[in-house]
C-alpha cells in the first residue's frame, strides 16, 4: 500500500513540474502563479504547496532532475581517456540541447544564474551540486596533467561556467544560430582559456 502511496505522489509531484515548465515556456516565469500552475496540473493550489514552498522551488526542482539526465547521458564515469575539452563541451552542450527548445526557461536560468531573486537552502543546494559536478571535471584534468595542479579549482569551475554563459548570452542575442555553432564558439574559448591554465 505504501508502494502505492509513494507512486502517486511521484506521480503528482511530475505533474506540477511538467505543468509549471509548460507554463514558464508559454507565458513567462513572472507571469505565471501558483493558481495558473494548480489549474494546468489538474490538482489544488494547496496540493503544490504540500510539495513546494514557490515557483522557484519548482524551478529548482527540475532544474536539478535535467542535471541528472545530462549525466546521465554524459557519463563521467567512463571518459577517462577523454580530453578536458570534449567533455566540458559535452556537459555544457547538452544543457543548451533543452533550452534551444524552451527559450523562456533559459532566459530565467541565466537570470537565476547571474543574478538570482532569492538566494536560499534549495538555490546554494543546487548551485553546489552544478560546481561540484565542473570541480569533478577540473580535477580529473589535474589528475592527467592537462591543466596545473596548483590552480584553484573553485576558480577554475567558475571561468569556464562562466564562458558558457556568455556563449548562452550570444545565442539569445542571435550571434549563435545552431547546436553546431554554439559548440564550435564554446570549443574555441575554452581551447583560449585552456592555453592559460595548461602546466
Amino acid at each position: 500500500m505504501a508502494g502505492i502511496r509513494e507512486a502517486k505522489k511521484q506521480e503528482t509531484r511530475e505533474a506540477i513540474s511538467a505543468a509549471a515548465m509548460k507554463l514558464f515556456s508559454e507565458k513567462g516565469y513572472e507571469q505565471t502563479s501558483m493558481e495558473d500552475i494548480a489549474r494546468e496540473a489538474e490538482v489544488g493550489k494547496a496540493t503544490i504547496y504540500g510539495y513546494f514552498k514557490n515557483k522557484q522551488e519548482i524551478f529548482i526542482a527540475f532544474c536539478d532532475e535535467e542535471l541528472d539526465r545530462s549525466l546521465e547521458k554524459l557519463q563521467l564515469d567512463k571518459m577517462d581517456n577523454k580530453p578536458i575539452i570534449e567533455i566540458l563541451v559535452g556537459y555544457f552542450a547538452l544543457d543548451f540541447l533543452f533550452f534551444e527548445n524552451n527559450r523562456e526557461f533559459a532566459s530565467y536560468f541565466l537570470r537565476e544564474m547571474a543574478f538570482p531573486h532569492e538566494m536560499n537552502e534549495t538555490t546554494r543546494e543546487h548551485d553546489q551540486r552544478y560546481l561540484e559536478i565542473l570541480d569533478s571535471i577540473i580535477r580529473h584534468a589535474q589528475d592527467t596533467g592537462e591543466i596545473d595542479p596548483q590552480l584553484d579549482v573553485f576558480m577554475t569551475s567558475i571561468h569556464f561556467f562562466s564562458l558558457y554563459l556568455g556563449v548562452l548570452v550570444g545565442w539569445f542575442r542571435g550571434f549563435v544560430n545552431s547546436p553546431e555553432e554554439f559548440e564550435q564558439k564554446l570549443t574555441a574559448l575554452f581551447l583560449q582559456a585552456l592555453d592559460g591554465v595548461r602546466p
